[in-house]
């Protein structure tokens, strides 16, 4: 059996940084989020008990994981490791959207930091 699911049909999720993230997938063994930021938005710096790999979908954007800080575009795969704090900024003019692929699925929730 073949599984679609549309974006644009998938509902905002409620999370504690107030943007437009949206599950795609969500299972024990991985989990599938896109997140689109707004020029000027930023997630809430956070710590999460699992692996993480960003893929940018469109637009420019600065990422921080630990202490370091990166402008990445389109087309790049960023990975952050779990237990370390990390954040996305969109400091540009333009939407920065990125999918966020989390393996396993969390079981622990995400600390905020700060």
């Amino acid at each position: 059996m073949i599984i679609t699911k549309k974006l644009s049909e998938t509902p905002i999720m409620d999370t504690a940084h107030n943007v437009d993230a949206r599950n795609l997938y969500k299972t024990e063994h991985a989990m599938v989020t896109i997140i689109n930021l707004k020029p000027g938005q930023s997630l809430k710096k956070h710590i999460t008990p699992v692996d993480v790999a960003f893929y940018v979908l469109k637009g420019e954007g600065v990422v921080q994981i630990g202490d370091e800080k990166e402008i990445v575009s389109a087309k790049t795969l960023v990975e952050s490791p779990k237990d370390i704090m990390h954040c996305w900024y969109n400091e540009s003019n333009a939407d920065l959207t990125f999918m966020v692929i989390k393996a396993p699925a969390p079981a622990k929730q995400t600390i905020f930091v700060g």
